[in-house]
Order: structure tokens, then C-alpha cells, then sequence
């Protein structure tokens, strides 16, 4: 009598486990777009977010958070408006602030922020919540020392593209590892200019160098040196910055024989670096 084999041939394995890779081929492309665009649409809830919180603090000051970043100073740009939304120490902002790394005023001299009773009760917000705002420290992100210029413990908010594996140290003493994302970059709007092409840039509507202190420190890595350059930052000597790259800040319903003109002249403009961590790429998410 003739035995009966139940098992696989070597063809039907073989085929098998071709179908599967075939499959697994089809499929992973399209989790990685699903993934992508799930990310996009929580940055774009964040910005969502963010512009609610600006509009609070307008709405209590009367105008937008300032942006300047005087050139090799130690604070502008994403750094004021974190200042602004959730406070220098995360305690809410002050209406006295004078806008300086170390929370005093310009001589240096005053402790505007402080923690009293008193001091407390004269702030306003956060208008963010803390928990899910994203805010980490230049030094946390870029390690210590390695933010100069700017100030390595003034807080930054930062996007929901989780880049980078940090340890935070709490007052308790016990470390926490997480993961962060790479710093919103935040322009105020000049609203008495007409142009975004001046080489002059503070006569330009929105002025590319008021983040130019955090792009200059490249891609946030565990090690120096920092690499690659960001592209936003422009090669050549006198165009520091290079606005109108691939989905940049121009709004391309102007037509091109007209002026240059921007994406939300009358307010702020926020980027995101994206999934690539890289400022001035294809990928980037605006507010506008």
C-alpha cells in the first residue's frame, strides 16, 4: 500500500513564502505613507494648537510675541515665543518681561521672574498645557554648551517628529529618557513692510535671521560636529537665509511677474523641520 504524504513540496514552500514577501513588499510602503501622513496631521493639530495660544496672548497684550533675535545675541525667535506662551520657567509669562535669556531685565540687575505668591499672580497662561506642549531645553536637544550663541536653559517648543532619544534629569534627581522633536521656528510678521526679497533683511516682512542663531546649530545629534547643514541656510556669503525653497513662505497665487509676496504678511509664520529634521526640504509643515 501506497503511504499518504500530507506535508508541503519544496515548490509549494517556495512559492509560499514568495507570495508573502510579495505582500510584505506591497504592504510596508504603505504603512510608512500612513505613518507619514498620520504625523503631518498631528503637527498640523499642534500648529492648530499653537496658533489658539498666540491668539490668547494677542488677545491679553495686544500684538503678536516678538521674534527679533539681534544677531549673536542669545535669544529670539522659537525662544520668545515659548516665553511667551508658556513663561521663561514654564510658569507662565510675565507682563514685565524684558525678553532675555536669563529672565531679568535689560540691565541685568531685576529677577522678573520669580516664584512668589505675588510674582505668580501677576502672569498670565500657560496658554499651552505643558504635558503635551513639546517644550524641552536647548541643552537637552543639543547638548551642554553646544547651543551657544544662544542660551542653552531657555526652553524651545518643539514639533511631534520624535527625532531624537534625551535624558531629562527632574529635580528628584531621577532620570527619564524620551524622545523629542526638532524646534518649531517662529517668525513675527513686519507688518509696515512691503517685500521679502530686500537684502536688507530687517526691512523684509518676515526676517530670516530672527532663527538664525538655532538653524546655524545644524541637526540635533548625540555627538558634535552637528551634520548635515540645514538647507534653509543659503551657501552663498550675503543670503543668509533662502526663503523660497520647495514649499517655502511665498504664496505661489501672486503671480511671478508680480512682487514677491508671503504667506500671512499681517501676523507670524510657524515651520516645522518635518519627518527628515532638516529645515527647508519638501517635507517641511507650515501653519499657512
Amino acid at each position: 500500500m501506497k503511504s499518504k504524504n500530507n506535508g508541503f513540496t519544496l515548490v509549494e514552500m517556495l512559492t509560499t513564502v514568495t507570495i508573502i514577501a510579495i505582500l510584505i513588499a506591497l504592504l510596508v510602503p504603505s504603512l510608512s505613507l500612513v505613518r507619514r501622513i498620520s504625523k503631518e496631521t498631528a503637527q498640523k493639530s499642534q500648529f492648530a494648537t499653537i496658533d489658539m495660544a498666540i491668539g490668547a496672548f494677542k488677545s491679553d497684550y495686544g500684538d503678536y510675541p516678538d521674534s527679533n533675535w539681534p544677531l549673536g545675541g542669545d535669544y529670539g525667535g522659537v525662544q520668545k515665543l515659548t516665553e511667551a506662551l508658556v513663561g521663561w520657567d514654564l510658569m507662565g509669562f510675565h507682563p514685565k518681561s524684558e525678553w532675555t535669556a536669563n529672565g531679568k531685565d535689560k540691565a541685568g540687575a531685576i529677577q522678573i521672574y520669580q516664584n512668589t505668591d505675588i510674582n505668580l499672580k501677576e502672569r498670565r497662561g500657560p496658554y499651552l498645557e505643558l504635558a503635551t506642549a513639546g517644550v524641552f531645553k536647548l541643552d537637552d536637544l543639543f547638548g551642554t554648551g553646544l547651543a551657544a550663541p544662544l542660551a542653552g536653559q531657555t526652553f524651545v517648543l518643539c514639533d511631534v517628529f520624535k527625532t531624537k532619544k534625551i535624558t531629562l534629569t527632574p529635580t528628584a534627581g531621577k532620570t527619564t529618557a524620551v524622545m523629542a522633536g526638532t524646534p518649531i521656528l517662529y517668525y513675527k510678521a513686519n507688518t509696515s513692510s512691503k517685500t521679502i526679497s530686500d537684502s536688507t533683511l530687517a526691512n523684509n516682512i518676515y526676517n530670516a535671521e530672527d532663527n538664525l542663531g538655532l538653524i546655524s546649530l545644524g541637526v540635533m545629534t548625540d555627538k558634535p560636529p552637528r551634520a548635515p547643514r540645514h538647507p534653509l541656510v543659503d551657501p552663498t556669503p550675503n543670503h543668509l537665509y533662502d526663503f523660497d525653497y520647495e514649499g517655502g513662505i511665498r504664496d505661489p497665487k501672486i503671480p511671478s511677474t508680480m512682487r514677491p509676496w508671503p504667506y500671512r504678511p499681517d501676523s507670524y509664520i510657524l515651520i516645522s523641520a518635518g519627518m527628515d529634521g532638516l529645515y527647508g526640504t519638501s517635507d517641511d509643515i507650515h501653519n499657512f
